[in-house]
């Protein structure tokens, strides 16, 4: 993965404000993360989890909580994100 990806850079804004990011719509920007990272590395599942997240109720709110603690305990999203 090269240092200029979209993931990159968004990995790369402050914490506090990929926190703020994540409670404002972070359902959808975790799907879309997920979306833009398959794009960039080719893992299926990512794909899967990216689209469920960003196109499914109970996916948006499960993502949504997941990516929000993740986020603050590992500063990135960590679940089927890679």
């Amino acid at each position: 993965m090269s240092n200029n990806s979209i993931t990159a850079s968004y990995d790369s804004l402050p914490l506090l404000l990929r926190i703020i990011i994540q409670l404002i719509g972070g359902a959808v920007v975790g799907g879309i993360y997920r979306i833009v990272k398959f794009l960039e590395t080719k893992n299926v599942v990512t794909l899967v989890v990216g689209l469920l997240a960003t196109f499914t109720g109970i996916g948006n709110l499960i993502a949504w909580i997941v990516d929000l603690i993740t986020l603050i305990v590992h500063g990135k999203y960590t679940v089927c994100a890679n």
